[in-house]
Parts: structure tokens; C-alpha cells; sequence
């Protein structure tokens, strides 16, 4: 067990010092959003290229923790590609996940987050790109913050 653990940690780190889609705003990008975390200043804007509905490019802009930075490259992998009902449905399965808020759905390689809900300090730095991700498919303007309820997120606060 220890040796997974090892491997998720060596990957977070990986994600943050190398992280991908970072610094890029996808040429026809049609989604936007902002979202800070008030408690640690991480701060990230999320761009989302859809086209009938399937988010086709990610990327994201910003500065943040180690964990909120490598939670945000392994989103913006894991989006790529994917319906935004598929998306809906992993920010749920991860938002669970991370919270004990709601089940746990099917995360496959976004697996690799669970040790952070062993740090309940450190679930919103993991989360803030998740969130502000779903304001930007919603097209919601307002800043997301870690400290406000999200809007119809049916899993409770931005944890």
C-alpha cells in the first residue's frame, strides 16, 4: 500500500512541477471561469474549447499549491474528449470522492487524488479547478470561491 501511495504522491508532484495545459487559453475557446480560494490565494482561470458538446481543448492560467495545480493539469487531461454529461458526471465522481459529500463514481486515472481527503484542510486546493471548471461549462460569470455554496451543484458546498 505504501508503494501506491508513493506512486500517486510522485505523480501529483509530477503534475505539479511539469503540469499540462498550463498557461493556455485553447484558440476558440467558448467557456470561461474564474475561481480563488480566499483561505490560500490559489487562484486559477479554467478555458474550455466545446463544440457539440464535447469539450475538445482545456487549459488553464493561474497560480496555486502544489495540490490545486496538479488537480487542475489532471482535469484538464481528463476532460479532453468527453461529453459534458461525461464531465458532469467525473467532477461528481471525483467531487465524492474527495469529500465524502456523495458517492465515489468511476474516476480511472484521477484515482491518484483520494490521499488528499486525508488532508481536509487541503480538499478545497483540490477541488477550486473542478468547480470553476463547472462555472465555465455552466457560463456562470461570477467568481467561484471555495467558500461560497456553488449553484446547483447537488453535492453541498465547494469543498
Amino acid at each position: 500500500m505504501s508503494d501506491l501511495r508513493a506512486l500517486y504522491e510522485e505523480v501529483i508532484l509530477d503534475h505539479n512541477r511539469h503540469p499540462r495545459n498550463f498557461l493556455k487559453n485553447p484558440p476558440g475557446a467558448t467557456h470561461h471561469a474564474h475561481g480563488f480560494n480566499p483561505l490560500c490565494g490559489d487562484e486559477f482561470s479554467i478555458h474550455l474549447k466545446v463544440e457539440d458538446g464535447v469539450v475538445r481543448d482545456a487549459g488553464f492560467e493561474g497560480a496555486g499549491c502544489a495540490i490545486s495545480t496538479a488537480s487542475a493539469s489532471l482535469m484538464t487531461e481528463a476532460v479532453k474528449g468527453k461529453t459534458v454529461a461525461e464531465v458532469e458526471a467525473l467532477f461528481r465522481g471525483v467531487h465524492g470522492m474527495l469529500t465524502h459529500e456523495g458517492p465515489a463514481g468511476e474516476v480511472g486515472k484521477l484515482a491518484v487524488l483520494a490521499g488528499v481527503q486525508e488532508y481536509p484542510m487541503r480538499v478545497k486546493c483540490a477541488t477550486l479547478a473542478w468547480h470553476t471548471m463547472r462555472a465555465a461549462l455552466e457560463q456562470r460569470a461570477e467568481t467561484v470561491t471555495t467558500e461560497d455554496p456553488i449553484p446547483n451543484c447537488g453535492v453541498g458546498h465547494a469543498s
